[in-house]
């Protein structure tokens, strides 16, 4: 059956290997491994001149056997198994005879110690013969390869074998049983290397990527078939898989039929490294019948590509192209032609989603960049015409339409009018009208300014944007740590845009830019250090930034909220645009004006000038700060307010170092009159917060006097609140709490909501039973005890009207703590030993 040209590719689908397959090619792989080693087509060794006594092949498994320098994994091929021939009658001739170069021979039976004679003649000398012998049913068989003076030449076993041969004359294939025994059947084909039955041109137009490839059927049985061409030396291919349903290979051969490491079974890319003419045997790995189309198009000097414009900047009009790509591993292909050399965005549409790869080839045929290593451009190193190559690496199976375009970056055609960089220019308003669409933002700069883009269409569409020059050049193409670009010298620059995802139904979509110069920043509101206790300078007010005006080196306190007070963080620059610090705590080296912009991801967002904050620029270290009781249960609550958004508050804590405190608030304190609370040492160190004083104790460490640093809740920008502190170390100094029922009675109100007594060491038990009980009154309380170092051994409890609760408590007095609703009530608490029964 001779090879027909194909209309078109078939769409190709793969299967696995069957279990009757799979038991076929483990009978031929011991056939191979008991009569001996042989060499497979594309390891084939080079000619031995004519004098040399012929060499000794050896079996290679289908892995291997036409991928001589490939690494690809083998692939599971289905196998198919043809019908055992009608068995010969007992006692009938053995099969043998002359064999023909591309015929698939077939025996119906041998039996036990036969020998099958089969011969075939070479015209040339060194010839190397392509032998295929599969068993089809019963006992595996093997076969040996001997000249006309009987001298043994190669082992022929399962899968394609290379025999390399002597001089031109007749040779014996001898079939055997593997061990002598049994009865089976085989096919059997050969093909001569250097003469072979047939071998189809390829003509020039086959290595178009227009062109559909050679398509045909290799049947069952056969060694292999061969195509020959003709191509430059240095020509460099596109090798596609040929594979249909089986596992279809070769490998190219070039004139001295050496294989030149170019695997014809997986999509790759080869150069015809030595001179031709070229020649392939594709063969299937199992001797299935196999469908196949070859492909092989030219990536140097290729041509079938349908050509796309260089599309300007904005909407790209007609400069689209459009493709289809069927799955898996199929390719497509572009010619793009640039007057001059410089960087290019290569855009597709819906790009994440489709399984789309990419590359672009000079014209001889190497890869200049792709989407991995140029996810944003690609440098084009001289003036000339490109093949832009698109692949589909879906595996699902399904074809791939496609939008691409290609915008220069060195030309300027669709840039919008330039926009300055002073920070309270409103954001600009891109828009993108179709998918494939890039967008060029101009702007001015002075040679060292230090430029930050910003852009900001929502959380589930990025932009990506970047800087070049006037030349098109990219900018800042390394990683810094530090924030934005220096710009090289005086002149006109442009931001380069576009949004990540498009969705198929959109037709115009929108985001926000801002291009700002972070060194010797304009047009950001000075803030200069204030006090704690009042509302932060200047207030509330639009634009991201605040030129921060230091009179003093030190560390200071930044504190930024928005107009509902909820924290937002930023960062500071000095005035070469350099980082400096963030939000919250800020080491400022020296004198002078730095820049605080604000962005709750630190940068890459867009907030407009519309969007209110506040800033407030404290001492580190808190001052002038309220005096606050550290006998709370005892002595009349603090009362305080937030009237403004990022007003920061303290107070003077009375504890020395060493002691520990709690902190309380009444029970039904609601989230907007609940502040963020940090306790800090005279020199602003942090050593607790809010957190550790409700649920366990802080410890006063560092150098007093202690400061409680007070920030108001999220949500609130007007709030107030109340609270009290109470030192639990040392000897408990409230009224002793009676053993027993009688217990005592505590009085709840708006400024008494913690309630104190004491037990003796001797007046508990090591493990105590407390309980409460609301006699009077709303509201409800908790239970904390507390021993005299200030540990917390039980609770605090939740809330309750009333509760039982059992501690296990350390030798030593202990001080049980009740805090309860700032609501008028009385409480009865009593305690007793756990393990003493109630009544």
């Amino acid at each position: 059956m001779r090879t027909a040209l194909s209309a078109r590719p078939e769409i190709r689908h793969r299967k696995s290997r069957s279990p009757l397959a799979m038991v076929a090619a483990a009978a031929m792989t011991i056939s191979a491994l008991l009569i001996g080693p042989t060499t497979a087509l594309a390891a084939a060794p080079a000619p031995a001149p004519a004098a040399t006594p012929p060499a000794t092949s050896s079996t290679a498994s289908p892995a291997t056997a036409p991928t001589t320098g490939a690494t690809t994994p083998t692939r599971a091929r289905s196998t198919t198994i043809a019908a055992p021939p009608k068995r010969r009658p007992t006692g009938s001739a053995p099969c043998g005879g002359k064999l023909t170069y591309g015929k698939v021979e077939t025996c119906a039976s041998i039996v036990g110690a036969q020998e099958n004679a089969w011969t075939f003649t070479t015209t040339v000398d060194s010839d190397t013969l392509l032998a295929r012998l599969n068993s089809v049913s019963g006992s595996g068989v093997g076969a040996r390869v001997t000249d006309r003076d009987g001298g043994f030449t190669c082992h022929v076993g399962a899968y394609l074998n290379e025999c390399r041969l002597g001089p031109a004359g007749t040779y014996t294939l001898t079939v055997t049983t593997t061990y002598g025994t049994g009865e089976g059947s085989y096919t059997l084909s050969v093909e001569s290397m250097r003469t072979p039955s047939e071998c189809d041109t390829l003509p020039e137009p086959f290595f178009s990527f227009a062109s559909a490839g050679v398509s045909g059927t290799l049947p069952a049985g056969l060694a292999a078939r061969c195509f020959k061409f003709d191509q430059p030396t240095g020509t460099r291919l596109h090798l596609a898989d040929p594979s249909g349903t089986g596992d279809v290979q070769a490998s190219i051969l070039d004139g001295r039929y050496e294989p030149l490491g170019c695997p014809i079974r997986y999509t790759t890319e080869c150069t015809l490294t030595e001179p031709g003419p070229y020649r392939l045997f594709l063969h299937e790995s199992y001797g299935n019948e196999a469908a196949y189309t070859l492909r092989m198009p030219r990536l140097s000097q290729a041509v079938g590509c349908p050509t796309v414009p260089l599309a300007p900047f904005g909407d790209p009009g007609a400069a689209v192209g459009q493709g289809s790509v069927a799955a898996p591993e199929e390719v497509a292909c572009h010619s793009l032609t640039t007057d001059a050399a410089g960087a290019v965005v290569v855009r597709f549409n819906r790009y994440q989603d489709q399984y789309l790869s990419w590359g672009v080839y000079d014209a001889t045929g190497q890869r200049i960049c792709d989407e991995y290593s140029s996810a944003r451009h690609c440098f084009l190193p001289a003036a000339g015409t490109y093949i832009l190559l698109v692949q589909n690496r879906n595996d699902v199976g399904n074809a791939v339409d496609y939008q691409v375009a290609v915008t220069a970056l060195h030309r300027i055609d669709g840039c919008v009018p330039a926009t300055g960089t002073s920070w309270e220019t409103a954001a600009l308003v891109v828009h993108q009208t179709s998918p494939v669409q890039t967008n060029c933002q101009p702007f001015h700069a002075e040679a060292g300014d230090r430029i930050i883009t910003y852009t900001a269409p929502d959380r589930y569409n990025e932009a990506a944007a970047w800087l070049v020059d006037a030349d098109g050049t990219v900018l800042c193409t390394e990683w810094s740590e530090q924030d934005g670009c220096v710009v090289p010298a005086t002149g006109t620059y442009r931001v380069v845009s576009y949004l990540a995802n498009w969705d198929d139904d959109s037709t115009d979509l929108t985001y926000k830019m801002q291009v700002r110069r972070l060194s010797d920043a304009v047009g950001c509101p000075t803030v200069t250090p204030g006090a704690y206790g009042t509302g932060p300078a200047g207030g509330l007010g639009g634009i991201r930034c605040r030129t921060l005006d230091v009179a003093t080196a030190g560390t200071y306190r930044l504190h930024a909220v928005g107009d509902d007070n909820y924290e937002r963080y930023g960062r500071v620059y000095d005035q070469a645009g350099l980082r400096v610090c963030g939000t919250g705590r800020c080491e400022i080296p020296a004198a002078g004006r730095y820049t605080l912009v604000l962005g709750d991801r630190g940068t890459g967002e867009v907030i407009d000038n519309d969007v209110r904050h506040a800033v407030a620029l404290l001492p580190w270290a808190p001052s002038n700060c309220t005096p606050v009781s550290d006998n709370g249960w005892r002595d009349a609550p603090h009362r305080g307010t937030f009237p403004a958004a990022g007003q920061v508050n303290c107070l003077q804590l009375a504890s020395p170092a060493g002691s520990r405190i709690v902190q309380s608030q009444p029970g039904d304190t609601t989230f907007d009159a609940s502040p963020e609370i940090t306790i800090v040492d005279a020199t602003g160190e942090y050593l607790c917060d809010y957190s550790s004083l409700r649920q366990y104790t802080c410890e006063l460490t560092g150098e007093a006097p202690f400061h409680a640093v007070l920030t108001g809740p999220e949500g609130s920008p007007v709030s107030a609140y109340t609270m009290a502190f109470s030192r639990v170390d040392g000897p408990p100094a409230c009224a002793v709490l009676p053993r027993g029922d009688t217990g005592a009675t505590a009085t709840t109100g708006a400024d008494r909501f913690v309630a104190c007594w004491s037990v003796p060491a001797d007046e508990h038990a090591a493990r105590e039973s407390f309980t409460w009980t609301r006699t009077s009154g709303t509201g409800d309380a908790r239970l904390s005890v507390i021993d005299s170092r200030g540990i917390r051994y039980c609770g605090p409890t939740g809330h309750a009207v009333e509760r039982t609760v059992t501690c296990t408590l350390p030798a030593g007095p202990v001080t049980v703590l009740l805090e309860s609703d700032a609501v008028d009530a009385t409480y009865r608490l009593t305690h007793r030993d756990a393990a003493t029964p109630t009544s």
